[in-house]
């Protein structure tokens, strides 16, 4: 196991530099001045000038970048260019909601999303099946803004059971755990589907097996079976797919926070790129990209430990 956490790192380090190079490069071609966003709109020529030459950027490109990356590799992220904080520590403030959303989102998705699959695949070809499918469908075409806006018009303004504007406190207390439902409840709805799917292909496989086939011989009941037989070899590929689809909800984490004014990484990291915020911007590209890949490091850990032969 220690093997593979090393080998990922090793891949890592290539990938978060071509991150690296990417934001600077497409903040770079943005339109917008960080001398004049830090200056100010009635700032002189003169101040713009000399700020410009403090902030190091009249040097060529490949020298900011240069500068960059050592400063990156030191731990300094830069400062806001709107409220003058460390870069670091508005990060900080805003990860620690994005993490209790991303686990408040699959602490219940997940499991239902495994469970329906797996009632889909024992049940095959009945109408349980075909509903199960059809609201995967559903969960998968649907974009999040529309689920999330749906999510509002009935749980908060029409029936008014849920708040649906900021965060409420930590989730482990009442009002926090009120406040995060509806984003929650929000963007597990599109990960459902997906690992239901995925679920029900790889149980039905798995269920044609030989060692399947012998537990059932031995007289097993159909439930130690399915679960402890059937289930755990189908879990691989589902593992695979939740690893993806969790990179891919830090994207819809973007969209759910700034619907629900949710105080996160991806409300940062748009209103970041819409006041022309540079440093902040960057890093939460980067911080994004830090956890896409200590996820897909945490599905490798799974895959040893849901079958050994990996790890040889």
């Amino acid at each position: 196991m220690i093997d593979q956490i090393l080998k990922r790192l090793l891949i890592s380090i290539p990938v978060l530099f071509g991150v690296l190079l990417l934001g600077f490069g497409l903040l770079i071609l943005v339109p917008g001045d960080p001398a004049i966003v830090m200056a100010g709109p009635t700032a002189t020529p003169e101040v713009v000038a000399a700020i410009r030459e403090e902030m190091g950027l009249d040097d060529p490109v490949l020298v900011q970048f240069g500068k960059y990356l050592g400063r990156v590799l030191q731990g300094d992220l830069g400062r806001s260019l709107i409220s003058n904080k460390t870069v670091v520590s508005e990060l900080a403030a805003a990860i620690g909601p994005t993490a209790e959303l991303m686990f408040a989102c699959l602490i219940w998705s997940v499991p239902l999303g495994i469970g329906l699959g797996t009632l889909a695949a024992v049940w095959r070809g009945s109408i349980l099946d075909r509903a199960i499918m059809a609201i995967s469908v559903a969960g998968v075409s649907l974009p999040i803004f529309f689920i999330c806006l749906m999510m509002i018009q009935f749980l908060g303004v029409q029936w008014r059971l849920l708040p649906f504007i900021g965060r409420g406190g930590p989730l482990w207390t009442i009002d926090g755990l009120r406040h995060i439902a509806l984003p929650a409840l929000s963007l597990g709805a599109i990960f459902i589907g997906p690992v239901a799917r995925i679920t029900r292909s790889s149980v039905l496989e798995v269920l044609k097996l030989d060692h399947v086939r012998t537990a059932r011989a031995k007289g097993l009941s159909e439930r130690r079976v399915i679960l402890g037989h059937g289930l755990r070899n189908a879990l691989i590929p589902v593992v695979t797919l939740i690893g993806l689809q969790v990179g891919y909800l830090l994207g819809g984490a973007v969209v759910t926070e700034s619907i629900f004014s949710f105080p996160g990484i991806g409300r940062l990291a748009v209103g970041a790129i819409l006041s022309s915020d540079f440093p902040l911007a960057q890093g939460t590209i980067l911080i994004l990209a830090v956890g896409f890949i200590l996820i897909n490091m945490i599905v490798d850990i799974l895959y040893v430990l849901l079958d050994p032969r990996v790890q040889a």
